[in-house]
């Protein structure tokens, strides 16, 4: 099994449970909680991409893995993919896993952040709406956290490719 799928099944499991969560508290079941998590992940994927040296962004620590730009743009388009869903629209047009330059990385980030911001600011009944995500019958509130477990799941990634660079990632620089 390839280990990429772990969080999928992590999820997969926890979806009833995050679907029967009580939506009016403020916890890790509520809209909130999971807005909180994507907040930091969020914020350390940014800081990454900032940090990251432009010459870096083609980066590859083995030929069968995206670059760090690439990893950049995945993550971007995937934005997207699951923000979408959540509210109902069209993903927009988003081919940034082909961006090369770091100007224009951070920019598409950045457009695609401030979209699911939208998503993530759903109030707690809404949250519990089942939509069609994956062909299958979910919460919003799953969706979202799904989104965030993959932002997670690719920062880690991140973290590997600043390490190999000799840079110190944001989540182990303190102060967040």
């Amino acid at each position: 099994m390839k280990l990429h799928w772990i969080p999928v099944f992590a999820l997969a499991f926890a979806s009833p449970a995050l679907a029967q969560a009580d939506h009016t508290q403020h916890g890790p079941g509520s809209v909130e909680g999971i807005r909180n998590l994507y907040g930091i992940v969020k914020g350390y994927i940014t800081k990454s991409a900032e940090q990251m040296p432009e010459e870096h962004f083609a980066f590859k620590p083995t030929p069968a893995v995206r670059s760090f730009g690439q990893l950049l743009g995945h993550i971007t388009d995937s934005h997207y993919m699951f923000c979408s869903a959540v509210l109902g629209e069209t993903a927009p047009a988003s081919d940034a896993e082909k961006i090369t330059g770091k100007a224009q990385l951070l920019e598409a980030l950045a457009k695609s952040i401030a979209y699911c911001d939208r998503a993530y600011q759903i109030a707690d009944p809404a949250s519990a709406q089942a939509i069609e995500f994956f062909g299958q019958s979910q919460t919003k509130l799953v969706v979202l956290a799904f989104n965030m477990g993959h932002d997670f799941e690719h920062y880690g990634n991140i973290v590997t490719y600043m390490r190999l660079k000799g840079l110190v990632p944001p989540s182990s620089q303190g102060g967040m």
